[in-house]
């Protein structure tokens, strides 16, 4: 079986490639691309594989862009952090998906699926991914927050997303900026802030705190497996991350 992968995490595709490779030795990962451009180019140069693996969002776009600038005639795989209303629309398609930080079982049971239904590329395929990606476009393609509102000075302002530090859930939901200012927000929950964040610059630290990938300054792992994050605007602030979540800050923090 011969497959392509589309992702810009060079860690996850690493550690995509090494998976597959234990499941199947019959696996040949043919190329590793990056962006929709070069995907585009690859595939006006060769032959499409058996199957492929894609990031949603890449360098350069969402991997749906891909759909619109070459003709995809092979099922896909889609590695996403997609929230729950899209994933719904993978299903209705009967596409596969796999959340991220990769699970390994979860791979295998996308691999058996892969066998079992599309093991042979034909005119259903095809029909079956401009129908996905018209659902997507149209309904599901989720718009990220790129200011917060919070009150300033008896008046509320807009946050930049590049000017938003963390949040914080002390009683109320708190934003801390860039400048160390902690301003009171109208969020009720830390769920709801995540549910609008861009998963690429923040993360959920824990079940109070959210926090902006520019503002780590340094962090360190202890003996118990958690790891101590310090950010940029207040040295004195500790954030904790659990033990279950640590390998998947330091894939977030290392792309």
């Amino acid at each position: 079986m011969k497959v392509v992968i589309i992702e810009d995490e060079p860690l996850i595709a690493k550690n995509l490639q090494r998976m597959l490779k234990q499941m199947d030795a019959t696996i040949e990962v043919l190329t590793v691309l990056d962006s929709v451009s070069s995907s585009v180019n690859w595939l006006k140069e060769n032959e499409q594989p058996d199957l492929f693996f894609m990031d949603i969002q890449l360098s350069d776009g969402v991997s749906f862009d891909i759909f619109n600038k070459t003709e995809i005639e092979s099922p896909v795989i889609f590695t996403t952090a997609y929230n729950e209303y899209a994933i719904r629309a993978f299903k209705v398609n009967s596409v596969d998906y796999l959340l991220k930080p990769i699970d390994r079982e979860q791979l295998q049971l996308a691999i058996e699926k892969f066998k079992k239904y599309f093991g042979v590329k034909n005119d259903a395929v095809s029909d079956q991914f401009k129908s996905l990606l018209e659902n997507l476009q149209n309904k599901s393609t989720p718009k990220f927050k790129e200011r917060f509102l919070a009150h300033y000075k008896g008046g509320i302002v807009p946050v930049p997303e590049s000017k938003t530090a963390y949040f914080i859930k002390d009683t109320i939901i708190y934003l801390g900026n860039n400048d160390n200012e902690k301003l009171v927000t109208d969020y009720n929950t830390i769920d709801e802030i995540e549910e609008v964040m861009n998963p690429s610059n923040f993360f959920r630290a824990n079940r109070q705190m959210i926090i902006h990938i520019e503002q780590v300054d340094t962090y360190k792992k202890h003996d118990t497996g958690k790891i101590e994050v310090h950010l940029k605007c207040d040295k004195n602030l500790r954030v904790d991350v659990s033990r279950e979540k640590a390998n998947e800050f330091v894939n977030w923090l290392d792309r």
